[in-house]
């Protein structure tokens, strides 16, 4: 029953929003890479401006292979842009550079979500790892109520997760609106592109927060009414 049974649509409406997610932002993206700014700005150039103009000195921008593979480590102290992003000057790319000075930014000044996220971290991607071996060893051991318990705690700590991460990515994003819009770095009708692309970029978090509320409400359902041991 685990494994064929229709709780499974579940997964499928998660997996097909995921999907459907990580589609549009790579088709918004690559229509607004090609749109140059009137700036002439790169992404690195464009991040080096927002973190100096925010006063912060001591995070080093660097080059990562990859597409759409840009992030900031708030352990190093590093932001790392990818190739569609650090050399060029598309209003998609400066869009996506400012959303990552906007994770630096909340960093710098102990933004209380991004605080929380970075302490759950460890337990969150274990518990992710660990939820299914657990929950299968608990049936293992004739339907074993404290261990099967005890998996699905470990995945609702990825689902928590998922759901810290939308109110730092959506904040991320809104700085990174408002400070190219502040600082004029691109113009009215550049910002209204570079939303497009924050947002549909946002999109995929929420997509990836509803497929794990969905997974875990599919685990709830197959073994939440266990009985106790």
């Amino acid at each position: 029953m685990f494994f064929y049974d229709a709780t499974y649509i579940l997964v499928l409406i998660g997996a097909l929003l995921s999907i459907w997610a990580s589609a549009r932002v790579n088709s918004t993206y690559k229509k607004y890479a090609r749109v140059r700014s009137a700036s002439g700005l790169t992404g690195a150039e464009a991040a080096r401006r927002i973190l100096n103009g925010a006063g912060i000195y001591d995070v080093r921008i660097e080059h990562i292979s990859g597409n759409l593979t840009d992030h900031y480590d708030p352990r190093g102290k590093v932001l790392r842009l990818s190739d569609t992003v650090y050399g060029s000057p598309s209003v998609a790319a400066i869009g996506v550079a400012a959303h990552e000075c906007g994770h630096a930014i909340q960093h710098d000044q102990g933004y209380a979500p991004l605080q929380i996220r970075s302490a759950i971290v460890p337990v969150a991607n274990i518990g992710t790892k660990a939820a299914l071996p657990i929950i299968l060893l608990g049936l293992f051991f004739g339907s074993s109520y404290t261990l099967i318990q005890v998996g699905l705690l470990c995945f609702a700590c990825g689902t928590l997760f998922q759901l810290v991460t939308l109110p730092v990515e959506f904040n991320a994003s809104a700085r990174a609106v408002d400070i190219l819009g502040n600082t004029h770095m691109l113009s009215e009708t550049e910002l209204t592109s570079t939303k497009k692309v924050l947002s549909a970029a946002a999109m995929t978090y929420v997509a990836a927060a509803a497929a794990s509320i969905l997974s875990l409400l599919r685990l709830i359902l197959l073994f939440g009414g266990r009985s106790r041991d």
